[in-house]
């Protein structure tokens, strides 16, 4: 077989798996100068306890210049502080190869890396530390386009597993286990897909989409898996997601399948025109799937809810939060929280204005079904065609004088202990069941409702 300049770096590589062959390789690269790409890849061994980060280094830079793949064999390689180029394609051998931390101030970092290319590598940090100033996380890349990262395993971070700034191009069929911060974070994307990937056990939130100023974002977050997401850091709920939305406008987030949150499977905050549509939502500690603070425009479609504090939650529209639909979801098995002082939930849908609730199937809310404002904040709200089974109250609906108005019409309330339609103050009910009348008063249009 003839070697060139574009065909050494992967097959050196492949000679390195082997001692034979590496001491072939070596013998072989004497006669060539000392910075050529046969050299260095003849010195990249597997297996071994020698940090190797100088030779691997060469490689990858000799071969962005070459605009040439880098093919890793299976093994360990001993590594830190690693750089990645524009154009670089690094290759391994279906996570059979491992890149393992050998500490420092980085572990792997890319800026203004266009067209990136990283397949088939295990990034395993071993919980050693790292700057966290100059990298998020055990992979960091900042200011690349198009990149693509497949088939990639990211083990043990001290922070974040991947960590992305104003990145755009494709994350999938990536694993990322045990980061004691966020899995993957992504702030300030220029139109990234994040699909088909697993990660679970982090400390802090699965899979992160924020911006730095509200703004259009436009991620796909679709398909993925994330279990075991704890709230280590503490707070109210700016931890413990499965994916969290933040400032970033016209995201869509679908087909995920979120398990075992301290709090919420999806939360928007402050993220208009977000898209919440068919994910599988099991075992969350507070509100299921979350639209918060000043958004307009929110739609949460078809998604299954099986045990949570809450179901489905559109509020604030006393910091600007607006419109929204809430359609055709399944929300079953709910919770309070006792142990907490305040805020301890058991709802099905709480909604506050400019927004459709229809469809929707609930069972098992141990407060109510499907709340409608708080105090006077409630505003053009339709709540039609909802069927509400076994719920301490069916539909509650703020009793101040000066919220706005609302429809509620055609639902089916059963088995509802403490009234089907009520008014509240603050989340106590007052006053009689509201299903045989008409129309409470001048806010409230009641129609067609049936409680049995």
């Amino acid at each position: 077989m003839t070697f060139d300049r574009r065909s050494v770096l992967g097959a050196g590589l492949g000679l390195g798996a082997a001692a034979t062959a590496v001491h072939a390789a070596q013998k072989a690269a004497k006669a060539l100068p000392e910075t050529s790409p046969k050299n260095l890849a003849s010195r990249l061994v597997p297996n071994t306890s020698l940090d190797q980060t100088a030779f691997m280094q060469a490689v990858i830079d000799e071969a962005a210049r070459e605009d040439m793949p880098v093919i890793l064999p299976s093994g360990a390689f001993l590594v830190g502080g690693l750089q990645l180029r524009a154009g670089t394609r690094l290759i391994g051998s279906a996570r059979t190869t491992i890149l393992a931390y050998s500490g420092g101030e980085t572990f792997v970092t890319a800026e203004d890396a266009h067209g990136l290319v990283l397949e088939g590598i295990v990034f395993d940090c071993a919980y050693k530390p790292f700057d966290r100033t100059r990298a998020d996380g055990a992979v960091t890349i900042s200011r690349s386009n198009d990149i693509r990262l497949l088939d990639l395993d990211i083990r043990n971070s001290i922070g974040s597993g991947l960590s992305l700034f104003a990145c755009s191009g494709h994350v999938s069929g990536v694993t990322i286990t045990g980061a004691l911060d966020a899995g993957l974070k992504s702030l300030d994307a220029a139109g990234l897909d994040i699909k088909d990937n697993t990660i679970s056990d982090c400390g802090n939130n699965g899979i992160l989409v924020w911006r730095s100023t509200p703004g259009e974002d436009g991620s796909a977050v679709s398909g993925n898996r994330i279990s075991k997401i704890r709230s280590a850091s503490g707070g109210t709920g700016e931890y413990g997601n499965g994916i969290n939305v933040f400032r970033a406008g016209s995201v869509l987030v679908t087909g995920n399948r979120i398990s075992d949150c301290a709090y919420t499977a999806v939360r928007g905050n402050s993220a208009s025109n977000i898209q919440i549509i068919a994910n599988s939502c099991e075992r969350l500690g507070e509100v299921a799937l979350y639209a918060e603070f000043g958004f307009q425009g929110a739609v949460i479609a078809n998604n299954i809810v099986d045990t949570a504090a809450a179901g489905i939650s559109v509020t604030n529209f006393n910091e600007g939060g607006r419109l929204a639909v809430i359609q055709g979801n399944l929300i079953r098995n709910l919770f309070r929280r006792e142990q907490e002082p305040e805020d301890k939930r058991g709802e099905g849908i709480g909604v506050e204005a400019d927004a459709v609730v229809s469809g929707n199937t609930i069972e098992n809310a141990p407060t109510v079904g499907i709340q409608i404002g708080w105090g006077s904040f409630m505003r053009d709200i339709a709540v039609t065609g909802n069927v509400i089974r076994h719920a301490r109250v069916g539909i509650s609906v703020t009793g101040a004088s000066d919220a706005g108005k609302c429809l509620i019409a055609n639902n089916l309330i059963s088995n509802a202990q403490d009234g089907a339609i009520r008014e509240m103050e603050f989340g106590k009910m007052v006053g009689p069941d509201l299903i045989d009348q008409q129309s409470a008063n001048d806010r409230v249009k009641l129609a067609g409702n049936v409680a049995v």
